[in-house]
């Protein structure tokens, strides 16, 4: 007997003892960070930190000139890109919040002061005598000090639905957790008990774990380390041009223009201090232009936009650059029992001496079948869903027989009622099988029903359809199909019936044999229909997929060979337990994890390890998982994928949740991930084409000596309509299944890749080109620079990156850019009102634009000129097309 149980209970002193010292039945929830601390965390954006520095300077330029245009463009940049993260990741919040509701007033049935009662679970304290009941959960920790044919569903901390329970005296030493003790939040599915609670809340086994998941990863994503290395080299890059040019126009315009040893008063000073203040003031104005503000709104609003679209394809992203990592996952570390399977048994094949036994007929074999089944059992199913869709109570095995009587178009519960009373041999580990007496219309009769080694084994004869008891000839087959069911990892079970007198005693007449065999079942936990694909479109990714359960190795390996993850290839390196996984050092599992598809019989501190070994090994990581078991190594994965049925704490723990526990939107979320990482490539390499071109034609139309070409608030505009629109409709691209045919990008890749850089680097030099030479005519032309040259070098301009927006948005394909305009309708919409706000800049911006209308002659000429961008690009593309026919 446990020390320190008393069958009676606590006394209320007791009770108020216990809590003080050991603490209530409460788990700390997670700390969140406050709603300040989540704004500010926005504020960390690599990019975002360029912007606050050149928002800095733009305002110590505006003090110096009195002009706060600029700077006010820029902190307007920033406030959208933050405040739009910011609103879109608290509405998941709430979303999640309302998904993940759950409460701690469940009653609880426990012995206090020798008397029996209920008290909400939250008030279970240590030293509490907890009853146990078929339906129950348990409320806390504790050791049981009686069983009797208990099974407990440990899936919430092991993964794996059912385990045996017993007291000390009879524990099963290999049992995941020790078999004679309860944890709280697994449910009891068989049997009853009674449990001696040693721990509670947070000390339980279900609040360790909830601990783990609570710490911080620390893990940046691979988004963050791209913008980090493009915000420092969009930093280097401009702050060179602009100590570049600075230097340039200094030595050219001060240090070789005056005659410093000449210089004896102040006055003398002064003209050179001047020209020396306009030229540090354009290396200023360089550098603020080479920053693209929009950067930071483009990937906000896309990863905004796709965290509402994932949600319309069961993903509820709570984290939101967790929608850009699923792109560059390249491994995921799956937990079996509801991931991969349905999480309810299944009878996969009954076989009767005749034969696979059909829908139910009314023969000899069947009648005895049907009323075996819905009589020797303690399993009863809910009223809820349909055949396929329900449920049952008690030991799944029961309950997936009882789910094929309902199949058959059987109704058990009639079956069992006509039955009357029974007189029932339980199940044991020791006995492994089930038998009930029963009256039935044939008379008395024990049905039996257990391992089919021992059922066979006290059978003299075989039932045939047409009610002909004969001697056994079909041992033999059902032995060989047998091998094969076991072979296939399957839980089987073998059906028999005796005739006996109304006074035999049920435990003698099983001893003695001479029963006629029935029927052999095989039992699974069937594989989700849509997984083998679901995993092969991964793997055709390039994304590797571990078995991570707490199930045997039989049954994780032909669930692994189901899906098409484990093949004949495969050898004892694919595989561990997790004792043999937790005794490897460092060393020896990092040689061996790249190699690892299954880990079975794990333990949540196995699961966390092997998300830690491939992100040393350079990976990134998804997992995926319902149960508190799983929440360690969600949260310290890049992405955490929880179910939607899931724990609170998995929950909780996960970055996204798939709201239909399927494990296809895993790659329906791979495929907007990566797709999503295009179209920020494609902004980037929009945004930067026109910074550079900006950049370029400043510096050019200052060293010619010309008038600046472009205003403030001409740029103001120019960032306005091919930042914040321009990011709108590069965001609003469709994702392309075409993606999942790439290999995952390596970490170390630069977000800009050289084919970007080349595109960049021509298409600027020759915008740069034309802008240069239609500058230079302009202003050697006999009038010089007038207003409405100007307006037709801002237009052309403008013109310029508005076609060039066309070619981006099928930038690394060979698709025409007119391809799929329904699908790309947002794109066309903002192509009009970037066109109609161009229009109405020019005809109506007066002075503060520095415009004059346009006639409409002049506009055609400058759109059927500058549209030679788009045509030149669609020749490009169809080349390639052309090209890739005739080599196919």
């Amino acid at each position: 007997m446990q020390k320190g149980f008393d069958p009676n209970g606590l006394t209320p002193e007791q009770v108020r003892t216990n809590r003080e010292k050991y603490g209530a039945n409460l788990i700390s929830p997670p700390k969140r960070p406050s709603m300040w601390r989540l704004y500010v965390e926005k504020l960390n954006d690599p990019v975002v930190r360029v912007l606050l520095a050149a928002a800095a300077v733009s305002l110590a330029m505006g003090v110096v000139e009195n002009e706060y245009v600029e700077t006010l463009g820029i902190v307007v940049a920033i406030a959208l890109a933050t405040g739009i993260g910011f609103a879109f990741e608290q509405d998941a919040a709430r979303k999640f919040d309302l998904l993940n509701a759950t409460s701690d007033e469940a009653d609880v049935k426990v012995v206090r002061d020798g008397k029996r009662t209920e008290v909400p679970r939250r008030d279970i304290v240590v030293g509490d005598v907890v009853w146990l009941e078929t339906g129950d959960e348990v409320p806390a920790d504790g050791v049981l000090v009686e069983a009797e044919t208990m099974s407990v569903d440990e899936s919430k901390l092991t993964g794996e639905p059912v385990t045996r329970k017993t007291t000390e005296a009879e524990m099963n030493n290999e049992a995941t957790y020790p078999s004679n003790r309860v944890m709280r939040g697994t449910t009891v599915m068989e049997g009853r008990g009674t449990m001696w609670v040693d721990k509670v809340g947070d000390q339980t086994e279900i609040g360790h774990v909830a601990r783990m998941a609570g710490e911080e990863s620390g893990e940046p994503t691979p988004l963050n380390r791209q913008l980090h290395r493009l915000a420092n080299w969009i930093g280097w890059t401009g702050a060179t041009v602009a100590v570049a040019a600075f230097l340039l126009f200094f030595v050219k315009d001060v240090v070789l223009r005056y005659d410093f040893g000449s210089f004896h008063t102040w006055s003398d000073w002064l003209p050179a201090a001047e020209r020396t203040m306009e030229y540090f003031m354009m290396a200023v104005t360089l550098v603020v232009v080479a920053v693209p503000e929009g950067l930071p709104m483009s990937v906000t609003l896309s990863l905004a936009l796709n965290m509402r679209r994932m949600l319309a394809t069961h993903n509820l992203v709570r984290r939101m650059h967790a929608c850009e990592t699923m792109g560059a996952i390249d491994v995921i570390c799956t937990d079996k029992t509801g991931t991969l399977t349905q999480n309810q048994m299944r009878v996969d094949e009954m076989l009767t001496a005749d034969g696979p036994a059909g829908r139910i007929k009314n023969d000899v074999v069947t009648r005895m079948l049907r009323e075996g089944i819905a009589i020797n059992t303690t399993a009863f199913l809910t009223n809820e869903g349909n055949d396929i869709g329900r449920k049952g109570l008690g030991n799944p095995t029961e309950v997936a027989l009882l789910l094929w009587l309902a199949e058959q178009g059987e109704d058990y519960v009639a079956i069992r009622e006509k039955a009357g009373a029974a007189d029932r041999l339980p199940f044991s580990t020791e006995r492994k099988m089930m038998a009930t007496r029963v009256q039935t219309d044939g008379g008395w009769m024990i049905y039996m029903k257990g391992a089919p080694e021992l059922i066979m084994a006290r059978c003299t004869t075989a039932l045939t359809s047409n009610g002909t008891e004969v001697w056994m000839p079909y041992k033999a087959d059902m032995e060989q199909r047998l091998k094969i069911y076991q072979g296939k990892a399957m839980r089987t079970l073998a059906f028999a019936y005796k005739k006996v007198n109304r006074e035999d005693d049920i435990e003698r007449q099983v001893e003695e044999g001479g029963f006629c065999f029935v029927a052999l079942a095989s039992i699974s936990d069937p594989v989700r229909s849509d997984v083998p694909e679901a995993v092969n479109q991964c793997m055709q990714a390039g994304i590797g997929v571990k078995v991570v359960t707490g199930d045997t190795s039989g049954t994780a390996v032909e669930v692994a060979r189901q899906i098409g993850l484990w093949t004949e290839a495969d050898t004892d390196r694919n595989w561990t337990s997790g004792a043999d996984f937790a005794g490897w050092t460092d060393e020896e599992a990092l040689e061996r994890v790249d190699d690892l598809k299954i880990i079975c019989r794990a333990r949540p501190a196995d699961k966390l390890r092997l998300v830690k070994l491939l992100q040393r090994r350079g990976h990134v990581v998804g997992v995926t998982g319902d149960g508190t078991n799983d929440a360690p190594a969600l949260n310290h994965a890049h992405v955490g994928l929880s179910m939607g049925s899931g724990t609170a704490v998995a929950k909780e723990a996960g970055d996204i949740t798939l709201m239909d526990d399927s494990f296809r939107s895993i790659g329906t979320a791979v495929m907007w991930g990566r797709s999503l990482y295009k179209n920020i490539q494609r902004f980037i390499a929009f945004q930067l084409t026109i910074n550079l071109t900006a950049l370029l034609v400043v510096l050019i139309g200052a060293v010619i000596g010309s008038e600046l070409p472009l205003t403030v608030t001409q740029m103001l505009w120019v960032n306005l309509i091919m930042d914040t629109l321009a990011a709108l409709a590069l965001a609003s691209l469709p994702p392309s299944r075409k993606v999942m045919e790439d290999k995952p990008r390596k970490q170390t890749d630069f977000i800009i890749t050289k084919g970007m850089k080349r595109q960049m680097g021509l298409t600027a030099l020759l915008f740069v080109a034309v802008l240069t030479t239609l500058l230079w005519v302009f202003d050697n032309a006999p009038e010089g620079l007038t207003d409405q040259r100007l307006t037709l070098f801002f237009t052309v301009f403008v013109m310029l990156q508005f076609w060039n927006l066309l070619n981006t948005c099928v930038m690394g394909t060979d698709e025409s850019a007119f391809k799929g305009m329904r699908r790309t309708s947002a794109l066309w919409l903002v192509a009009v009102v970037i066109l109609a706000g161009q229009w109405l800049i020019v005809q109506f911006g007066g002075k503060v634009f520095r415009t004059v209308p346009l006639d409409a002659a002049t506009w055609a000429y400058i759109l059927a000129g500058t549209s030679i961008v788009l045509w030149v690009g669609e020749l490009h593309r169809w080349t390639k097309r052309l090209t890739k026919k005739f080599k196919s």
